[in-house]
């Protein structure tokens, strides 16, 4: 059985609990409790910075931006190369699902999150 990088809203009933659960939010989701959240890992340093965040205010039309500054933070981030190896080593027993509070399941971190660890 191949094992997959799932992503997920966390304030949705969880679809996969089979699964390692990391969060990618910097700041901690609003009305959601540690025990709720069924998590293994809060990877809070790989989330967007602050000033990205409130930039992007998840507006669509700035996704595309928004991605592109992601990358160029995450390039720099320290702590990238560790969060590849704990998404690769779970990768071998189970799926491993990165979980964001954003509302737009389409344009948010764990998307690019994603597209960045399936190419690598």
């Amino acid at each position: 059985m191949i094992m997959q990088i799932k992503i997920e809203r966390i304030y949705t009933k969880p679809a996969d609990l089979d699964g390692y659960r990391i969060l990618v939010d910097r700041v901690w989701p609003r009305g959601i409790s540690k025990v709720n959240a069924h998590l293994d890992t809060w990877a809070k340093t790989i989330g967007p910075s602050t000033p990205l965040r409130k930039w992007f205010n998840h507006e669509d039309a700035k996704y595309p931006e928004f991605k592109q500054r992601y990358l160029d933070e995450l390039a720099a981030n320290p702590d990238l190369a560790d969060f590849k190896q704990l998404v690769k080593t779970h990768l071998t027993i189970q799926n491993v699902i990165l979980l964001y509070g954003a509302k737009n399941e389409q344009h948010n971190q764990a998307v690019v999150l994603k597209e960045l660890l399936e190419q690598a």
